[in-house]
């Protein structure tokens, strides 16, 4: 229940039901504050982010925050952000001016009217996510709207007039916004709104804070009213922070816990909320940050140490302990505490060593000013030499401070004042390194070689002595006091006090170039090189890393260790920080890099002095850099232990994007695709904000990939030609103290096959191909078993013709020989009459003369020459004029001009002149013709030939009694042919022939 007027609702402080409550006294229109007017309310909840892609400002030397920015620039909609808030799921959410972004520590996604219609307006001044993780965004004109698992709903109607948002409370489920023009209730997926409610009054009785103008009728969870003169910040335990007329005071159910007197601001307050330790913090228009601690004391983080702007909208604490403020206009800041310190008003120079007095201080020296002395925020420069190009400074067992220079030699400070050491001319001027042995003599490093001053007189060893050359940079003495020379040049050396061995890369070094040495507490040798990486001198082996192995650079200016294990290795690209044991393993090892968004005055660390980083006597551990001194203590680094949250943010195939819905985080369905398609982009991304850009990541394509892809920094995977198929893409990420978080996020892939491509296909293919075969088989095997039996038709038409030639030659040459030779014999019985002999003899000249054309006959039929139609035309009408002329009948021939070029097979041929002869024969014996008339034709792949007489005509009881004609007949009929008798035109006979020539080419009708 909701009363709007007179009900009054009481909060019990003691029971910590109130999380933030900002109110005023006087009406919103009457806000001094030109500022105000554009925004009178906003509305922030703690919330995290991270750095990915900012600007680094550089804080003061004293502040021990570091204040990094992002505006329009660096991807944010706009440069107002007005609220911001870090949801459940990791992400930081951004309200501006000019729309919503979601910011991963890497990149912004923006979203706005344009490429998300369903948000009404881009200018937002509200955002709070509720229990169930729906995000609400409160418009300045264009009432609420609610993101719940990437969908937003808008409620304008409902809330169109209300204005902007200023208050946000919940209860179960039901959420309740005070805005400009009254009050918005969120109940059941219903939206009501209450309007004509523009003030509250609250009255603290006791431990109870009294609302007159009742806001719920039950207990208030999170709430917010932002723009106040008066503000109460919800506390650790139930408590609230009281900002209430101008004092400070933090309230229990136990009574006033602390008392801050007055605020230190004179600016309205804008935003408030509580660190992880339970401090308040306080945004101001217009004075920028307070942090308070817990006693009170506070850190004031303005634009004079970092702040892009003092006018403060926002702010928000994300779960790494990050602050984000929002500014108007200079876009978003991340405070965050250093890991690294600088000494305060020190000089920010290019610092080459360091090393501490007995007093607490700390010599520097510097490449352009000389000696400096720290302590206690107070800095004294020392001229040395002319030049005042100090390069290694010292502080020996007796206090006596030494630096040495490049050109000017070896100086002592005497009288508060360096001049040069006494007898240290043999050095030459160039000194890099500075060490005091065990048994407290003086070792110095310098161009011409290796000088030891035993406390009288100085003694230089040259190559001369055996050193292997000049150019000493690095010395380091072992538990047997003996003695390690590291050269530019010419490699390492061992010194036992009488003679040197030499060692370079012919006995494992990665290279002759020695930058320092360091021997750790288990009396291990570690060598840096400048330009070859690190190496390790154990049991008498070397062993060599580089970057290949994890190192930020092959470039070591210095080492020195913890006594936590760890290896501190200066470098020009970065501080590095690795465990000594991850040196033992055989695969590459996790390097921690720090740079300047840990504190570090610069990335590049200082190279080529000695003594370089040092350990004070307060377990601080002091690195020189190219523009200052920092300092650590290892024993209170807390390595962040928190997995950084993986997701896959987006899928692109071939340029086209997948996930269309990008205000949902935990998209993770799988993709689909299409055939043909090439190229396969997914990009990803991992929560760690306290440095992204440390952030590591592995990913593999499983079904396509075996082992791991080490992708360093990169967000996004490549995949060309992908097979089809159905694959896992598994990415994997570590924060930047290598912890990993092993689960990461997945995302199935199906690459779907072309149609040749498919198992369908193949299936058809496999079948065809075998079909394929077996039809060749069997074509083959066809064509072998046509041609056997066109062999055997060959063979057997050979042999039927052999047999018809022998038949013939048999029937007619046999019948006609026989018959001469009766003749002849009855010749020579009636030899002596002369009329049988010449009888006979006629009888045998006409037997010849028939034996001689059948013989003719028989040759013309088995002439292959003769094969042709017009062969066959030749013939036959030759014959008939030839053996008409013998009965003295006339004989007209009927052929065509031009016959084609048409094969008749010699069978044919036979059947057809045998068939014709009878036809002409009959002729001869039995029509009584005056005339007789051949004609030849051709028809569709027929030939008809025609014998037709002008005589007595058919006799039809002949026609079937006489042989000749049914085997001219049968002849026809085994040729495929016909055979038909008709009267003639002319009252005779006609005989006609139909010969089939289907399988000649180029007959014509």
């Amino acid at each position: 229940m909701i009363c709007i007027k007179e009900q009054t609702v009481s909060f019990d402080l003691s029971k910590g039901q109130l999380n933030a409550l900002y109110f005023r006294s006087q009406p919103i229109e009457e806000c001094p504050m030109p500022i105000c007017r554009r925004f009178p309310f906003a509305w922030l909840l703690c919330c995290c982010l991270v750095f990915a892609a900012g600007r680094v400002f550089a804080a003061a030397p004293d502040s021990p925050f570091i204040a990094d920015s992002w505006s329009a620039e660096d991807g944010l909609p706009d440069n107002e952000a007005n609220s911001v808030v870090q949801t459940r799921d990791g992400y930081l959410w951004i309200g501006t001016s000019h729309g919503l972004a979601r910011f991963d520590g890497s990149q912004f996604t923006r979203f706005d009217e344009m490429n998300t219609p369903a948000l009404q307006s881009d200018d937002i001044v509200f955002l709070f996510e509720d229990s169930q993780t729906n995000l609400w965004i409160g418009t300045q004109s264009a009432g609420l709207a609610m993101i719940h698992n990437g969908i937003i709903k808008s409620f304008a109607p409902e809330t169109a007039n209300a204005g902007p948002v200023s208050y946000a409370a919940e209860q179960s489920g039901d959420v309740l916004f005070y805005t400009k023009n009254g009050i918005a209730s969120y109940h059941n997926g219903q939206m009501n709104f209450y309007p004509n409610t523009h003030s509250l009054q609250f009255v603290l009785q006791g431990q109870r804070l009294i609302v007159p103008a009742a806001l719920f009728d039950t207990r208030v969870q999170v709430g917010l009213y932002l723009q106040a003169q008066h503000v109460i910040v919800p506390a650790e335990n139930g408590a609230l922070w009281l900002l209430l007329g101008g004092n400070i005071k933090k309230l229990s159910a136990r009574g006033v816990e602390k008392d801050f007197g007055t605020v230190p601001w004179k600016s309205m307050v804008q935003a408030a909320c509580e660190d992880s330790n339970g401090n308040l913090v306080v945004g101001t228009l217009g004075e920028g940050v307070f942090w308070f601690d817990s006693r009170g004391n506070y850190q004031h983080i303005s634009v004079t140490n970092g702040l892009s702007s003092d006018l403060v909208f926002s702010l928000c604490f994300d779960d790494e302990g990050n602050l984000w403020v929002g500014t108007d206009g200079a876009g978003l800041d991340r405070l965050k505490r250093k890991t690294f310190n600088s000494p305060e008003n020190f000089y920010s120079w290019a610092v080459q060593s360091v090393s501490e007095d007995g007093t607490g201080g700390f010599w520097a020296a510097i490449t352009t000013a000389g000696a400096a002395w720290w302590k206690t925020n107070s800095t004294k420069i020392f001229q040395v030499g002319q030049s005042c190009e100090a390069w290694s400074t010292l502080v020996d067992d007796r206090h006596r401070v030494w630096v040495g220079t490049r050109p000017d030699g070896l100086f002592v400070l005497q009288n508060n004042h360096f001049s040069p050491a006494p007898g240290a001319g043999i050095l030459g001027p160039d000194i890099f390194a500075l060490f005091q042995s065990r048994d407290g003599r003086l070792w110095a490093g310098s161009g011409n070689g290796l000088g030891c001053w035993d406390g009288q007189r100085w003694k230089l060893y040259t190559t001369a002595d055996g050193l292997s050359g000049g150019g000493v940079c690095a010395i380091a003495e072992d538990s047997r006091s003996n003695f390690w020379i590291g050269t530019q040049d010419s490699g390492l050396d061992y010194f036992d006090g009488s003679k040197f061995v030499s060692s370079g890369t012919t006995t494992g070094l990665p290279g002759n170039d020695i930058s320092c040495l360091y021997i750790d507490s288990d009396g291990v040798l570690w060598a840096g090189t400048a330009a070859h990486g690190l190496a390790r001198f154990k049991n008498g082996n070397w062993k060599c890393f580089s970057t290949r192995d994890g190192l930020a650079s092959n470039s070591i200016g210095y080492i020195i260790g913890d006594d936590d294990g760890y290896l501190w290795i200066g470098s020009n690209g970065g501080l590095m920080r690795i465990s000594r044991l991850a040196f033992e393993g055989t695969n590459s090892f996790f390097c921690r890099v720090y740079g300047r968004a840990d504190g570090l005055p610069n990335r590049e660390c200082s190279s080529g002095s000695q003594p370089s980083a040092i350990r004070s006597r307060d377990g601080k551990l002091w690195f020189p850099t190219i523009e200052g001194l920092a300092w650590v203590e290892p024993s209170k680094l807390k390595p962040n232990k928190r997995l950084p949250r993986v997701f896959i943010e987006s899928a692109r195939v071939d340029t086209r994007e997948q996930n269309t819905n990008g205000l949902d985080s935990a998209w993770n369905s799988a993709i689909t695709i299409p055939p043909g398609k090439e190229q396969l982009d997914i990009s990803y991304t991992a929560l760690s904000f306290s440095a992204p850009q440390a952030v590591r990541f592995r990913y593999r394509l499983e079904g396509h990939e075996t082992a791991w892809t080490d992708a360093g920094g990169l967000r996004v995977a490549h995949y060309a030609d992908l097979p089809p198929g159905h694959y896992q893409f598994h990415v994997i990420a570590c924060n930047e103290d290598g912890i990993w978080n092993t689960n990461g996020a997945v995302l199935d892939i199906v690459a779907l096959p072309q149609f040749w491509q498919t198992d369908t296909f193949r299936i058809v293919v496999i079948l065809l191909a075998l079909a394929a075969v077996v039809g060749t088989v069997r074509y083959v095997s066809t064509q072998k078993l046509h041609r056997q039996v066109q062999l055997l038709k060959q063979r057997e038409a050979l042999e039927h013709e052999r047999a018809r030639i022998a038949r013939d030659l048999h029937d007619q040459l046999g019948a006609n020989l026989t018959q001469v030779a009766l003749l002849g014999e009855m010749a020579e019985a009636d030899k002596h009459l002369p009329d049988e002999i010449e009888e006979h003899s006629r009888q045998i000249s006409q037997t010849a003369r028939e034996t001689t054309r059948s013989l003719d006959e028989i040759v013309w039929a088995v002439n292959p020459s003769n094969d042709t139609l017009e062969g066959l035309a030749n013939y036959v009408c030759k014959y008939a004029q030839e053996y008409l002329a013998l009965a003295n009948l006339p004989c007209r021939v009927d052929v065509p001009a031009q016959l084609p070029d048409a094969a008749i097979p010699p069978e044919v041929r036979h059947n057809v002149f045998l068939a014709f002869k009878e036809a002409v024969h009959n002729v001869i014996k039995h029509a009584q013709a005056r005339e007789v008339w051949v004609r030849l034709s051709l028809r569709p792949k027929q030939l008809v030939l025609q014998v037709e007489d002008n005589g007595r005509g058919l006799d039809k009881q002949a026609v079937s009694n006489r042989n000749g004609l049914r085997n001219m007949k049968r002849r026809m009929e085994d040729i495929g042919g016909d055979f038909s008798v008709s009267p003639g035109a002319n009252g005779g006979t006609l005989v006609q022939l139909t010969v089939p020539v289907r399988n000649v080419e180029g007959l014509k009708g």
